[in-house]
Parts: C-alpha cells; sequence; structure tokens
C-alpha cells in the first residue's frame, strides 16, 4: 500500500501494540537477536506501531524497519545516576504519509515499585510518550504509549495507581477535548479486582472506551496489554476491526512473552 495516500484513499489508520520481550539476553530464554528484526519487518504492516520493553535489542529491531519508517524511543534515563538501569524501553514506529506531523514528547514516571523483588521495575525508567499526529486539515488527536510498573504486591500496585495519575495529569493539562488514544501493556490484570478499579477510574476520569470490549484473545495470554480511546471534538475514530495478529511466530514459537494486538480506525 502507498502510505502516502492513506487519508485519500479510505482514511485507515492501522495500529500495532507489542510488548516486544526486550530483556537482555541473560534474562531471557529465547533469541532476540533473531526475534527482533522480524518484529521490525512486521511493523511495515503498521501505520503506527507502539512498542514496550524495547531495552536491549534496538539495533536489531531497527534493521527490520522499513526504510522510510520514522522510530522514535521513550526515555533513555540517566546512567549517571543509576550504571544498571534501562530507558523506557518505549519506541514508537510511524509509517504515515509525509503531510501528516508527528510530534513525540517523553515523561518519566516519578514512582516505581521494586528493586531485587516485584518485577524489579525500578531498574528501567518507565513512563510514557505523548504523541500528537496532525493532519493535513491540521485536525489534531493524541496517542499516549506506556508501560506502567508490574508485580502483584499491594506497593506495585499502587505505584501503578500513580503512574495512571500522572498520565491523566499530563494529558488534562494539555487538551480536555481532542481524540485520544491510550495503549500499551498497562500491567492491569484482567482478572484482578483491584487493578480492574484503577482501570475503570483511569477510563472514566479520560472517559476513554476498550477497544477489546466484546473481543476476546488467545487464552494462552493474561490480560494486561490494552488499547483505550475516545472521540475528540475534532477527530472521531471509528472502530472497523480489532484482533490479536497471530502472524507474530515464528517454527520457534512465539516472538515475544506478550499478545500482538491492534486496532484499525477510520478517522
Amino acid at each position: 500500500m502507498n502510505l502516502s495516500s492513506l487519508e485519500k484513499q479510505s482514511d485507515k489508520l492501522r495500529i500495532l501494540v507489542y510488548n516486544t520481550h526486550g530483556l537482555p539476553e541473560i534474562f531471557i530464554n529465547d533469541n532476540p537477536k533473531k526475534r527482533f528484526p522480524i518484529i521490525g519487518e512486521k511493523t511495515q504492516d503498521y501505520d503506527i506501531s507502539l512498542l514496550q520493553e524495547d531495552y536491549s535489542h534496538h539495533e536489531e529491531l531497527s534493521s527490520g524497519l522499513a526504510k522510510e519508517s520514522i522510530a522514535i524511543r521513550g526515555g533513555m534515563g540517566s546512567r549517571l545516576l543509576c550504571p544498571f538501569c534501562t530507558g523506557s524501553g518505549l519506541t514508537s514506529v510511524f509509517n504515515l504519509p509525509e503531510n501528516w506531523t508527528v510530534e513525540v514528547e517523553n515523561e518519566t514516571y516519578q514512582t516505581c515499585s521494586g528493586w531485587l523483588k516485584g518485577a524489579n521495575d525500578c531498574f528501567a525508567y518507565k513512563g510514557f510518550q505523548i504523541i500528537k499526529i496532525t493532519l493535513p486539515s491540521n485536525k489534531e488527536f493524541f496517542i499516549i504509549n506506556t508501560h506502567m510498573d508490574a508485580g502483584r504486591r499491594n506497593s506495585d500496585r499502587s505505584s501503578r495507581k500513580k503512574q495512571l495519575e500522572h498520565i491523566v495529569s499530563t494529558i488534562s493539562q494539555r487538551t480536555t477535548t481532542k481524540a485520544l488514544i491510550v495503549a500499551g501493556d498497562l500491567n492491569l490484570h484482567s482478572k484482578n479486582p483491584e487493578d480492574v478499579k484503577l482501570l475503570k477510574k483511569f477510563k472514566k476520569e479520560l472517559k476513554l472506551t476498550d477497544a477489546f470490549t466484546g473481543h476476546k484473545i488467545s487464552e494462552k495470554w493474561s490480560v494486561l496489554d490494552y488499547i483505550l480511546y475516545r472521540p475528540g471534538n475534532e477527530v472521531e475514530f471509528k472502530i472497523i476491526s480489532v484482533g490479536e495478529d497471530k502472524s507474530f511466530v515464528t517454527e520457534e514459537g512465539p516472538l515475544s512473552d506478550h499478545p500482538a494486538l491492534f486496532i484499525e480506525v477510520s478517522i
């Protein structure tokens, strides 16, 4: 597809949301040097790819991107303050028409839970990317790409609560009327009542709808990843399809320990 004619042809936008399982090789039992170029290639099927855990294999990921792709990484943190820490692991990849304008800001969460316990979140400068997209008509909408605190302890959940509040505060300062998509690995378990409460409150505060309401993904996955959206006063999203892209596999198995979720919308 000629992406430069995307808006003229159909006004469709295909968005991928994917936790890439990109920890250093010493911590994982698979082959990231093989997986990541393939993940990069698969982003070519999407107009926007919102990736998480792109910690240690960004070069391999980049080798698979389309020549015209624009990849913007999240906050990298301070090696001086924490030599053993990684960046946010966020990367957003854009295959959009040239006359669409993309601006990206990176925010680092002000809280974390767990150095040697609770999924070791404090070793990553987790946060979120604030993506503002301006169409040729000068109409705007926002996208948030994020990866929140993991772990199942009360302290982990408290950290997630503060991180959700950080997103709400940041978005509310920029707009209360623009169309918005919030997506990523929120680490809010769909079967945990306390996590569900946090998600419900977050959706209410930003007037978001879960794109996967009424849709199921493979039962082998825990539901931790979300695509939430709301219409705006200038731009409205009409969902064409949502689902799991089951092509994210090789003969060795899945390309990550998370599902590859997608949403296709008309604008």
